[in-house]
């Protein structure tokens, strides 16, 4: 065996002296996550990039990283094996803590190779931000892992596997145990160890992994373990250190041209990066009742309309040709506090964690939710699970908006729930409930719904749809659509249903994972308002994101209104701007023409072309594109800038226009 032949060797037992075990423990860890990514690897197959450099240089990057992780968490076992007295480690008690310690820790590796499959079966990421949110959440994860995996058969087939790993190094593990060190042996082996990790901390960072340009090999390059405590570190970023800014003065400029329209009057002419504006729209204003819906992970993939065959939103493919239909939407970014942030503060995405989460800085801001209440709107918040998660409850309280979620839902009208909350159902018969007391108290209303049937385990109430429940994505969607259709049939039956209207989007996509950094696609959702007593049907085919919701529904209602959207009204006839904003937790990119800008940490720019909805390799030199570049900067700059000094609160601006 060539373990055995190594510690038979004099540079072990000069050099490594007890250290061996700690050796045999890193070469099992590098054998371990060579499996795991080339497990990963042959389960995206198709996506990866397999020339024999691309290959090579993720073995070589993904190396790096295992022993910098290896290092990293071996920081209390080096002092353990440098510090402790030779009386002491030869006593058996002591090694008999040391041999549980190794079978425990092999335990946890094969749990962490089992739990990347699970993540990258979701995801088809290692372990980022999502993970460490996971990690806060932890009942709502372990519900919702223990109806979609048979989790005591997996941890009990860890145990043999385990045993088997351990019993096969058992006898070099006892002979490196056996092994006579003196201090100053330990002490050069312990200080090149220590001074190793230093440096991996210096110079290695997540920038190795972004040589690739297909995301499948950066994400095989990376190691899970490492990239999760990573996320813990780069749960925001600062802008302007990070990414590439212009002079705020050009970033005003660029951002007003682009929000400037005939029915908007700038407050503050002459404060940079300051886009409070009044919105005077013509017309009566219009008291109309508001239910927005969020749709859990509804890709337009998913709809007829947009081509799907499997005939599984039967009610949207109808109620689209009803409705004013968006054909090309787009989901700002890739998770739901992602969406309910662009939604409500119709602002662009920052890097790192979404406002919702920023836990201290996540209210006070100008939202829909207190435009509404303003006008005299009951504002609430309706949400199928626990609000506590995500930090939803405090956002949308800090926010204007009156928070219902499962808890406020008494247990006898439940009729069914899973880990992520109540059926789609259960939600829509308490919206109709909270619909109903608003029009009896003479209160028009603005209600926002968030959905979470269509999730992961998948499981809804048996026999309403042709497809069993958990069985799959493509069943969450289908009784995603007879939920909604069961509530809007029922809404008709109610005498505030003339006076209301329906917005139906989804949060985001039901995965962003591509060769590209932002793959278009991926960020393609549905948007469809209904209300056939106010308006026409139509199909608009220019393109938007989702901070334009807020902004395009106050205009229908022709709300007049002060304003710190970075959205605007897609319905007037003056707007020419027909671009999209999509982000993930570090790539900042804007969708405008048939290019996508994207801004980068360490300051970079790059530009694709869009073609049939995917992006093609970059193929257009930086220099040459400098006005797509500056759009792109001033929208993010300036909404970094606003956030930072909170141009955007709702309580100081109110003052202010009082004054």
């Amino acid at each position: 065996m060539l373990l055995q032949k190594l510690s038979n060797s004099p540079f072990f037992s000069r050099y490594l002296n007890r250290y061996q075990s700690f050796f045999y423990l890193y070469i099992l860890f590098l054998c371990i996550s060579l499996i795991t990514r080339m497990g990963l690897g042959i389960w995206s197959f198709s996506e990866i990039d397999l020339s024999l450099l691309n290959i090579l240089s993720v073995l070589i990057i993904g190396w790096l990283y295992d022993t910098v992780f290896f290092l990293y968490a071996s920081i209390p076992l080096i002092f353990i094996y440098w510090l402790v007295p030779e009386k002491i480690w030869h006593k058996q008690w002591f090694k008999g803590g040391i041999k549980l310690w190794f079978v425990v820790t092999v335990y946890i590796l094969c749990f962490i190779v089992v739990s990347e499959f699970i993540f990258w079966d979701e995801f088809q990421v290692r372990f980022n931000f999502i993970s460490v949110d996971y990690l806060v959440y932890r009942k709502e994860v372990i519900d919702n892992i223990n109806e979609s995996y048979p989790v005591l058969l997996i941890l009990s087939l860890i145990i043999p596997i385990t045993l088997i790993i351990a019993f096969s190094l058992k006898k070099i593990i006892n002979q490196s145990l056996n092994v006579h060190s003196n201090i100053t042996q330990r002490t050069v082996t312990s200080l090149f160890l220590l001074l190793l990790t230093v440096a991996a901390y210096q110079f290695v960072d997540q920038s190795q992994f972004n040589v690739f340009k297909n995301n499948y090999n950066r994400q095989l390059a990376a190691n899970g373990p490492y990239q999760f405590f990573a996320a813990f570190r780069n749960n925001q970023l600062d802008y302007d250190y990070f990414y590439k800014h212009i002079e705020p003065e050009v970033a005003d400029k660029v951002i007003r041209n682009s929000l400037d329209n005939l029915y908007t009057t700038f407050l503050y002419p002459d404060e940079p990066m300051n886009i409070g504006r009044k919105i005077d729209n013509p017309g009566t204003e219009k008291k109309l009742n508001v239910i927005l819906i969020s749709i859990e992970s509804l890709s337009a993939k998913y709809l007829g309309v947009f081509g799907n065959k499997e005939k599984l939103t039967p009610f949207m493919d109808q109620l689209s040709q009803e409705s004013l239909f968006f054909t090309q939407f787009y989901a700002v970014g890739t998770r739901t506090t992602r969406g309910l942030e662009a939604i409500t503060l119709s602002i662009p995405p920052t890097p790192g964690r979404s406002i919702v989460k920023r836990i201290g800085s996540e209210g006070d801001y100008w939202s829909l939710g207190n435009v509404f209440k303003k006008k005299g709107y009951q504002t609430n918040f309706i949400y199928g699970g626990r609000g506590y998660f995500d930090n939803m409850t405090s956002f949308f309280t800090k926010n204007g908006y009156d928070v219902i979620d499962q808890t406020d839902i008494p247990d006898e009208e439940v009729k069914f729930s899973n880990a992520w909350g109540v059926s789609d159902e259960d939600l829509y018969e308490e919206t109709i409930k909270q619909a109903d007391k608003a029009f009896n108290n003479s209160k028009p209303f603005f209600f926002h719904i968030m959905t979470t049937s269509n999730h992961r385990p998948y499981t809804y109430p048996e026999n309403k749809i042709d497809i069993p429940s958990g069985d799959g994505r493509d069943g969450s969607v289908k009784y995603s659509d007879f939920a909604l259709k069961r509530f809007v049939n029922w809404a008709k039956t109610k005498p505030w249903f003339k006076d209301t209207v329906f917005v139906i989007t989804a949060d985001h996509c039901a995965g962003s994972a591509g060769k590209e950094d932002l793959p278009v696609k991926k960020y393609h959702i549905p948007f469809m308002i209904y209300a056939p007593e106010h308006i026409r049907n139509n199909v608009i085919s220019e393109r938007y994101s989702q901070i334009d919701i807020a902004p395009t529904i106050l205009g229908l209602l022709n709300f007049d209104y002060n304003s710190w959207f970075f959205g605007q009204d897609i319905l007037k006839e003056n707007n020419t701007r027909q671009l999209a904003l999509i982000s993930n937790y570090q790539y900042l990119g804007l969708y405008l023409n048939e290019l996508v800008t994207v801004l980068k940490p360490k300051k970079e720019v790059e530009l694709y072309k869009v073609q049939s909805s995917t992006i093609s390799k970059p193929q257009l030199h930086v220099s040459e594109q400098k006005d797509y570049i500056n759009k792109t900067i001033a929208y993010y700059q300036t909404a970094a800038w606003m956030l930072k000094h909170k141009i955007n609160s709702w309580s100081e601006n109110q003052k202010k226009l009082m004054d």
